[in-house]
C-alpha cells in the first residue's frame, strides 16, 4: 500500500516519456524522476532517516523538492510540508510539534535538530554529497493505517493542528478522482500551485502520477506565462484568484484554451460571478470541488452533466456526505447544517491530539468539517460558510455567503466579505468589507438590498478596502478581518 510503489510502476513504464516540464529549467523524464527520488531516498538514509520519521519541509516549489516528497513516500518517512511564508517564530513551532528527524529549509536554519538545505534551484547541503548508487532500494512497504504525511491546518481558530494522511488515504483519492475527472492518458496538467498544501501536492500531483502524464511545471502562477502554456495543456487545477487574473488578460479567450479539456477550481469558494465571467469568456464551465486537509476531496461537480455556479457537486464514490444538526442527526433537504464526512480519504487524526480528534468525529464514524451546507434533493452540495463564520445577530443566525452573494451583484463591487463583529445591543451586527472599482457605501449597498434580503441580515457599516486578507491558497481570512474591525460598531 506504499503510494510511491505505484507512481514508480507507472514511472518506469513511461521512463523516457516526459515527466515534469518546466520553464527556464531542464526537464524530467519519468526516468529522470525515479533516478532523483533514489538520490533523495539516499540522501535521507544517509541522515539516518528511517520509517516513521517526520520530515519537516520548508523550501521553494522545484522539481528537487517532488523528488524529496516521494522518496519520503518510498522509504516510509513522514513528510510533513509547511509554507514558505513562515517566520522562524512560526517554524520553531512546528518543528517543537512534530519533532523532526530532520528539517530541509531553504537555507541554513539554526533548528535545534538536524538541518538540511534545498534551495530554489534545486542546490544545497541535502542532495550535494550523495553518492552513486546504480542499484535503487524498493519501497518500504507500508499498510494502510501507516502515515504518509502530515499537513497543518492554518490554526485561525487557535494552534496548527497537524491531519494525518495514510497511504490509504492518499491512494483511495487518487483513484477516485482520477474516475471522476476522466483521466486520460493523453492529459498535461498546468501546475501553478504551491506544493506546501493538499490542492498542488496531493490532488493535482497525483492525478498525473497514478497515470505518468506530464506536468508543466510552473514555480508561481503568472497568467502570462500560464497562457503561453494552454495551448501545450489539457488539465488546470487552480484557486479562484487564478482564474480571476486570467479573465481579466485580454489575451486569455477560447482560442487560447481551445486544446483545454477542464478547468477544476478549489481551496477557495469560487464566486457565481467568477464562473460567469470565465464561461463567457472562454465557454468552460469551471468544475468547482470541495475538499479540505483533513480530508483530501469529498465532493466535485460532474465531469460530465451540468456544473452549478456556486455549488460543489456531489459526493464522490465512495464517500458519505450528509448535512446534520449540531448533534449528528440528518437534516432535512435544503436546511442548512453541518457538513460531515466519512470514507477512505478521511484523515486518521489530528497529530498529538487525541481529544481534539475524538471531539471531530461521531460515533459513527462522520468527520465534522466545521463547514456549513445544505443538500438538494439529487444531493448537490452548496457550500454556505464555516460554522465559526456565522453571524447570531439578535438571536438570528445569518450566514455571510447568502448576504455576500447579494453584495457581488453590485456591478461596482469586485469581491466582498460579511463578517460578525461586537455589538452592545444585538450581541454581534453584521459589517460588510468590500473591495470595488468605484464608489460604493452604505446607501448603495442598502438599496440593492432593500425587499430582497431581511433587515437584520443586512450590514449596520459597509468598509472599502484596496485588498481582502488572504492565505496561500487564496482564501478570505475573515479573522483577520475580524480583529481589525472588532470595534467599528462599539
Amino acid at each position: 500500500m506504499n503510494i510511491y510503489a505505484r507512481f514508480e510502476a507507472a514511472f518506469q513504464d513511461a521512463a523516457d516519456a516526459p515527466a515534469l516540464l518546466c520553464p527556464g529549467r531542464e526537464d524530467w523524464t519519468h526516468g529522470r524522476l525515479v533516478e532523483e527520488v533514489g538520490r533523495a531516498a539516499r540522501a535521507l538514509d544517509a541522515r539516518q532517516v528511517g520509517v516513521g520519521d517526520r520530515v519537516l519541509v520548508q523550501i521553494e516549489k522545484t522539481p528537487e523538492a517532488v523528488a524529496l516528497y516521494l522518496a519520503c513516500l518510498k522509504t516510509g518517512a513522514v513528510y510533513v510540508p509547511i509554507n514558505t511564508a513562515y517566520t522562524k517564530p512560526e517554524v520553531e513551532y512546528f518543528i517543537a510539534d512534530c519533532e523532526p528527524a530532520l528539517f530541509v529549509a531553504g537555507s541554513d536554519f539554526d533548528a535545534g535538530v538536524p538541518v538540511a538545505t534545498l534551495d530554489g534551484v534545486g542546490g544545497g547541503t541535502l542532495l550535494g554529497s550523495v553518492s552513486e548508487d546504480p542499484v535503487a532500494p524498493g519501497s518500504v512497504a507500508r499498510a494502510d493505517d501507516d502515515l504518509a504525511a502530515i499537513i497543518y491546518t492554518s490554526g485561525t481558530t487557535g494552534r496548527a493542528k497537524g491531519a494525518m494522511l495514510t497511504h490509504a488515504n492518499l491512494i483511495s483519492n487518487a483513484e477516485t478522482l482520477c474516475q471522476a475527472w476522466g483521466w486520460r492518458d493523453d492529459d498535461v496538467l498546468l501546475h501553478a500551485l504551491p506544493i506546501f498544501h493538499v490542492h498542488g501536492l496531493f490532488v493535482a500531483l497525483h492525478c498525473a502520477f497514478l497515470n505518468a502524464t506530464p506536468v508543466v511545471f510552473h514555480s508561481r502562477f503568472d497568467a502570462e506565462a500560464i497562457i503561453r502554456d494552454l495551448p501545450g495543456s489539457t488539465v488546470m487545477m487552480g484557486v479562484p484568484t487564478f482564474y480571476t487574473r486570467l479573465v481579466r488578460e485580454p489575451a486569455f479567450d477560447a482560442a487560447a484554451c481551445a486544446h483545454m479539456r477542464l478547468f477544476i477550481s478549489g481551496s477557495a469558494p469560487l464566486t457565481e460571478q467568477a464562473f460567469a465571467a470565465f464561461e463567457e469568456r472562454t465557454g468552460f464551465p469551471i468544475l468547482e470541488r470541495y475538499g479540505m486537509s483533513e480530508t483530501l476531496m469529498n465532493t466535485s461537480n460532474p465531469l460530465h452533466g451540468e456544473r452549478v455556479a456556486g455549488t460543489v457537486g456531489f459526493a464522490l464514490p465512495g464517500v458519505d456526505v450528509r448535512i446534520a444538526d449540531p448533534a449528528g442527526r440528518p437534516l432535512p433537504t435544503g436546511e442548512v447544517g453541518s457538513i460531515e464526512v466519512r470514507g477512505p480519504n478521511v484523515f486518521k487524526g489530528y497529530w498529538r491530539m487525541p481529544e481534539r480528534t475524538a471531539e471531530e468525529f461521531r460515533g459513527d464514524g462522520f468527520f465534522v468539517t466545521g463547514d456549513l451546507g445544505t443538500m438538494d434533493a439529487e444531493g448537490r452540495v452548496t457550500i454556505v460558510g464555516r460554522d465559526k463564520d456565522l453571524v447570531i445577530s439578535g438571536g438570528y443566525n445569518i450566514y455571510p455567503k447568502e448576504v455576500e452573494t447579494l453584495i457581488d451583484e453590485i456591478p461596482e463591487v469586485l469581491e466582498s466579505a460579511v463578517i460578525g463583529v461586537p455589538h452592545a445591543d444585538f450581541g454581534e451586527g453584521v459589517v460588510a468589507v468590500v473591495v470595488t472599482r468605484g464608489q460604493v457605501d452604505e446607501e448603495r449597498v442598502d438599496a440593492h438590498l432593500q425587499g430582497r434580503l431581511a433587515r437584520y441580515k443586512q450590514p449596520k457599516r459597509v468598509i472599502r478596502v484596496d485588498e481582502l486578507p488572504r492565505n496561500a491558497m487564496g482564501k478570505v481570512q475573515k479573522n483577520v478581518l475580524r480583529r481589525k474591525y472588532a470595534d467599528i460598531l462599539a
